[in-house]
């Protein structure tokens, strides 16, 4: 063939080859442009505004449940990973809106996270929107749900609690009325009445107590209060019940500066738990309290050498009606509301109460309150710093 006829051939075919390669690129690039198009979410700036302001965590997932947009809030939640839905719960929800194309809304308990750290349970409401997007609305309502639960729980415990002595007294009554001419067993009868009375009282006197501190801001009612006279004024009240059962109180030690607080309310704290004491120590034993001052905290112990408590139940003994042994609660009078009174106040003056026990050796309560400077202890009320009074509010549950 001719050299120059084939050099022709030869670079037209290389020309043809170039211009392929170059309609290929710009094919390739127009074709990514539009996958590209076509991922993003179709979703108006005002939508996006919309879901901005409605004060609840959203996702939008697209008809594969790929997240298209999420609010902080979601990834907060642990609904969220990346670009995933990872709660498998939200994605059946998911599936059935849009299957059905019905909204759904409904409470759900997730783990927190993807380590699984806690649980959560949020309020949620799906609801498809566009052509293919689910939206998704969450609400904490973790902390609600269970401030209900604690209620009724409370309400529950309070009709048992209740039933208890209230029925005993009407037995005893009706045994009296039919022992009328038997004045021995009048007597007895008598006797275990008055002492369901004294329970039924007590229990009583405990819950009007305890809704009482509920309502009652520490702020609004402290002042500087000398603590060491408040203690003396606790173990003078349980003075009584201590000598019954022949149990002496020893009370030693003593703070330097005073704590801001209300006095009546913590004077109850320091009773109860003293009461605690005396109930659970045997008779012709000896309960320690103790005062001092250390890094800048007031500090008041309080030791029995009773039967003591295990580990498993060292962080319930605060619940409310929470008892070990209801067998020796009932002997004891205890009702399970003492120690959750003692909590309740020493967080309302922003300190913490601690427990050391082991069975067989007694236990030690601890009762920590900031205390005032010797300088700010002689200033009123109003102008103590806020540092002071902030930790009483923040305690208050």
């Amino acid at each position: 063939m001719n050299p120059v006829l084939l050099g022709l051939l030869s670079g037209i075919l290389g020309l043809a080859v170039g211009v392929f390669g170059v309609v290929a690129y710009f094919s390739s690039q127009r074709h990514r442009r539009e996958l590209a198009e076509v991922d993003e979410p179709a979703l108006s700036e005002g939508a996006a505004e919309i879901l901005g302001v409605l004060g609840r965590a959203y996702i939008v997932v697209d008809g594969i449940d790929g997240v298209v947009r999420a609010s902080p809030g979601a990834y907060a939640f642990g609904l969220v990973r990346g670009h995933t839905l990872v709660q498998d719960d939200v994605l059946a929800l998911t599936g059935r809106v849009r299957r059905d194309g019905v909204i759904e809304e409904r409470n759900v308990e997730l783990q927190r996270g993807p380590l699984g750290q806690g649980s959560l349970i949020l309020q949620l409401r799906v609801a498809p929107i566009a052509e293919e997007y689910i939206l998704i609305l969450a609400d904490d309502r973790t902390e609600a749900t269970r401030t209900e639960e604690m209620r009724n729980d409370f309400v529950a415990n309070v009709s048992h609690e209740l039933k208890t002595p209230v029925g005993a007294i009407s037995l005893l009554s009706e045994a009296i009325d039919e022992a009328a001419a038997d004045e021995e067993a009048v007597r007895r009868f008598a006797k275990r009445m008055q002492k369901e009375t004294v329970r039924l009282s007590a229990l009583v006197q405990d819950i009007i107590e305890l809704s009482r501190l509920q309502g009652t801001d520490v702020v609004d009612h402290a002042e500087p209060a000398d603590i060491n006279e408040l203690v003396n004024d606790a173990v003078e009240a349980n003075r009584l019940a201590a000598e019954e059962r022949n149990i002496t109180v020893v009370v030693g030690g003593a703070a330097e500066n005073p704590v801001y607080a209300d006095g009546p309310m913590l004077t109850t704290a320091f009773r109860n738990l003293i009461d605690n004491a005396i109930r659970y120590s045997p008779e012709g034993s000896q309960i320690g309290v103790g005062i001092r001052s250390r890094d800048g905290l007031a500090q008041v112990t309080v030791t029995d050498r009773g039967p003591g408590i295990a580990a498993e139940d060292q962080e319930r003994v605060f619940e409310r009606f929470y008892r070990i042994d209801d067998a020796r609660s009932r002997n004891t009078g205890g009702n399970g509301l003492g120690l959750s009174i003692v909590k309740h106040v020493v967080a309302n003056h922003g300190g913490e109460v601690d427990l050391w026990s082991q069975p067989g050796q007694g236990s030690t309560f601890t009762v920590k309150l900031p205390e005032l400077d010797a300088a700010d202890s002689e200033d009123s009320p109003e102008v103590l710093p806020r540092t002071e009074a902030e930790p009483a509010r923040a305690g208050k549950e």
